[in-house]
């Protein structure tokens, strides 16, 4: 359940950087509730991270929030903000989820 949780608190972590980035682009009210959308996703992923936390090692844990959060952010870039998709870069987002899983396979159930 707490890797669950802690996948949960990576997508949020993508969420408080795309708000960013829309914000970013925005004026106005608009902006402002971006940046309400940011302060919301952060504190809920915080406070899921910490929840994954009290059962998952630490080092694997904050691993898995950075990864979930890296590759959601830069597929949220390469689809919404229109940033490039080459090989490498597509090449490493895969990497990343591999490591990802590959952390998920040998910890202590």
């Amino acid at each position: 359940m707490n890797w669950l949780i802690l996948i949960i608190a990576g997508l949020f972590e993508v969420g408080f950087t795309t708000c960013l980035g829309m914000a970013k682009q925005s004026k106005g009210t608009t902006a402002n509730l971006w940046y309400a959308g940011f302060f919301l996703s952060l504190t809920l992923s915080m406070v899921l991270l910490n929840k994954a936390t009290q059962t998952l090692p630490l080092g694997t844990a904050y691993g898995v929030w950075t990864g979930v959060g890296a590759v959601g952010t830069a597929l949220i870039g390469i689809i919404l903000f229109k940033e490039p998709a080459d090989f490498w870069r597509l090449f490493f987002i895969f990497t990343l989820i591999a490591s990802i899983i590959g952390l998920k396979v040998v910890s202590p159930h």
